[in-house]
């Protein structure tokens, strides 16, 4: 009896479908050498001084950021220029900063992306009561704070004051910025000093409901605009800061940069969606000089945009985010590139191995048929008569070889009819035999 056994096919099937198995892992393995680094849980942001508003952001930034499981340090500094070289030192670890706009040349920073623009920075000019001051020419020979150093304040006055003949040669210029600098204007030992900063920062609002001191209006604000193109022009109408106190008590011209969002280009694509998705969350409201709806925006940038932040722009989140956690959607979208051993492999080799593996079986009892070919008594009419008792013989062979022929229980059909075949083979031998000796 031909050999069926369950086992035997299932054992033969993994036998084939093993190696088809084996090459695609080996192709996984191979894909996730391309996937990319899980993002980190810890990111560090330079803002600027404790009282200024980039580390006012910064903890809405952070607040949004925990969340998802992101910790975003805050490391406080003197403003922008301070925050594009801790950018550009690996050994500070610093990933993204604020950074104002205009103060440095995205040639001298290759290393760094723009992730879009926040905000309008108004330019403060605040000076002492009884001292006229209409221009920035006004303002030689007088006692001025321009801005701490290392802040981006003083890197913009000193651009201005430059195209206005004031220097140190003429001007007593010192660099205290923040609140210090409003301490000595409101106390009478300067006659006038610059702030750049939101509206509502402290310093700001400390400085504006003070009788002793008026804010300067920017009369020759286009000509400004018009020479330093990252400057724009706002109007701050009266009574905009407090209605009850009249503040500011006219209509007030002032010049901008605007705040940026600069980062490392090294820096994780996912966590740029992620701080863009805070950035619009807290200045998507606009404010007194900004539109609703008119922040973050990938314009007045001073470095290349992000080409992920690109894509933000132009549409939202990721798919994934959309509707999955975000370290799921991180997850499933880092580790798509371990789709091409699945699809360029996976499917054609499972497709191909069932076909094989029937050829294979099939194979085993059709060659059989070749040799059964050698002793039909219709094929072989002119050697028969002489080889009749030999072919008998060989189909004997044939036969018990068959039956040891061992199929999976899937085979046992074509098995059978081979069986059948060599019996009607032997029958056709037979009746041949009887026909030569009658």
């Amino acid at each position: 009896m031909p050999m069926l056994s369950a086992n035997r096919g299932l054992k033969d099937y993994l036998k084939f479908i093993g190696p088809g198995t084996v090459i695609t892992i080996v192709g996984f393995i191979i894909a996730y050498q391309f996937v990319a680094p899980a993002p980190p849980r810890h990111i560090r942001m330079a803002t600027g001084s404790s009282d200024g508003a980039y580390y006012h952001f910064g903890r809405s930034y952070s607040g949004i950021l925990s969340e998802y499981g992101v910790r975003l340090e805050l490391i406080k500094t003197a403003g922008s220029v301070d925050n594009l070289k801790l950018l550009g030192k690996n050994e500070s670890k610093v990933d993204v900063a604020f950074v104002q706009g205009g103060i440095q040349l995205a040639d001298q920073s290759p290393g760094l992306n723009s992730l879009g623009s926040l905000y309008y920075e108004p330019l403060w000019v605040f000076h002492r009561q009884g001292i006229s001051i209409n221009r920035l020419s006004d303002i030689r020979g007088r006692r001025i704070d321009v801005g701490r150093e290392g802040s981006g304040t003083k890197v913009l006055v000193m651009q201005l004051l430059t195209l206005n003949g004031v220097s140190e040669q003429n001007t007593v210029i010192i660099s205290q910025g923040g609140k210090k600098a409003a301490d000595l204007l409101l106390a009478g030992e300067l006659d006038a000093a610059f702030f750049v900063t939101a509206h509502h920062s402290p310093v700001i609002r400390e400085v504006l409901y003070s009788e002793k001191i008026q804010l300067m209006n920017w009369h020759r604000a286009a000509a400004y605009a018009a020479r330093l193109h990252y400057l724009s022009v706002l109007k701050l109408p009266a009574s905009a800061i407090d209605f009850v106190e009249n503040i500011p008590s006219a209509n007030t011209t002032l010049l901008a940069p605007t705040s940026q969002l600069v980062a490392r280009t090294e820096f994780h694509a996912a966590l740029i969606d992620l701080i863009l998705q805070a950035a619009t969350e807290t200045h998507q409201a606009g404010g007194l000089f900004e539109k609703t709806g008119e922040f973050p925006a990938p314009k007045y940038l001073d470095f290349k945009l992000n080409k992920e932040a690109r894509r933000f722009y132009k549409s939202g989140p990721p798919f994934l985010r959309r509707f999955l956690p975000f370290w799921v959607a991180s997850f499933i979208d880092r580790t798509k590139v371990m789709l091409v051993p699945l699809v360029a492999l996976f499917f054609p080799l499972f497709k191909i191995m069932p076909l094989v593996y029937r050829w294979r079986f099939r194979s085993k009892i059709y060659r059989w048929y070749r040799k059964l070919a050698q002793v039909d008594p219709e094929l072989r009419k002119d050697v028969m008569t002489p080889q009749l008792e030999k072919y008998l013989s060989r189909l004997d062979r044939i036969e018990a070889q068959v039956c040891q022929t061992t199929v999976p229980l899937s085979f046992s059909n074509e098995l059978y009819h081979l069986r059948l075949h060599i019996d009607m083979l032997r029958n056709k031998l037979v009746k041949t035999s009887r026909e030569i000796q009658s």
